[in-house]
């Protein structure tokens, strides 16, 4: 037996980086998948390695295809036991050039998908013996990063509104919490050496020890490590860690 078998957890923004490690965590102790997020070719290639993943592209900024994307997965895959809340996005400007628009982007994907996809699965997981929802905020949502408010913003409301949940559903089998990553060795992080490089002329190697000064230990996190905090909050034996923002950052913040 495998400390996960008969569980189904959803993965959003699970076709790449983070949220593929993930998958591939849960699944190697027995979780049953579903994998969400917007682009199917990036889904359907973590959904058909080999272990028992269900693909069901969806925005989860919108309501209405969250809910079909859950309902696909409870028929296909059993009710709901463990919900890993991954998609995010980030954009950086200057306070001053942040557009509403820009505002609104972020927070949509950040923290308005959390409402959809927390309210889709909770009956299911209130249902379970042992439910889960587990946030991928950032170190952002425990510290301020300059030119990137909106994302510092939607990540704050990220880590409370795990805090309030836990609270809310301290009486039941369900825990909430968040994994705080660092600058980890992603697609997002790739896009911001880009930028970086594009405003200060500076090489991708510069650019990347740049962000991975952040770090004490002096690196960038590889997603690995932050799955490894994932599959240990899903665990049985995890049911007294509720209502926790655990930083997955080399000692960034403390």
């Amino acid at each position: 037996m495998k400390r996960l078998d008969g569980r189904h957890a959803i993965v959003t923004g699970g076709g790449t980086g983070i949220g593929a490690s993930i998958a591939r965590a849960l699944a190697a102790e027995g979780a049953r998948l579903t994998l969400v997020g917007r682009r199917r070719e990036k889904l359907e290639e973590i959904g058909s390695e080999d272990f028992d993943a269900l693909v069901a592209p969806a925005d989860v900024t919108v309501r209405e295809e969250v809910e079909s994307a859950f309902a696909i997965a409870r028929e296909a895959q059993g009710p709901v036991t463990i919900l890993v809340n991954n998609a995010g996005a980030a954009e950086s400007a200057p306070f001053g050039k942040v557009t509403e628009d820009m505002w609104r982007r972020t927070m949509a994907v950040n923290l308005d998908a959390l409402l959809h996809c927390c309210q889709a699965a909770l009956p299911d997981l209130l249902a379970a013996p042992a439910g889960r929802i587990v946030t991928i905020a950032s170190t952002a949502g425990l510290k301020g990063y300059g030119y990137s408010a909106p994302y510092v913003a939607a990540k704050h409301g990220a880590v409370g509104l795990t805090r309030a949940l836990a609270a809310e559903l301290a009486g039941t089998p369900v825990t909430v919490n968040a994994v705080c990553p660092g600058f980890t060795d992603t697609d997002m992080v790739a896009d911001a050496v880009a930028r970086i490089g594009a405003r200060t002329g500076r090489s991708a190697e510069d650019s990347r020890a740049q962000l991975a000064r952040f770090n004490p230990q002096g690196r960038l996190i590889a997603p690995d490590e932050v799955a490894g905090a994932v599959l240990w909050l899903c665990l049985p034996e995890s049911r007294s860690i509720t209502g926790q923002a655990i930083a997955v950052a080399g000692g960034e913040v403390t």
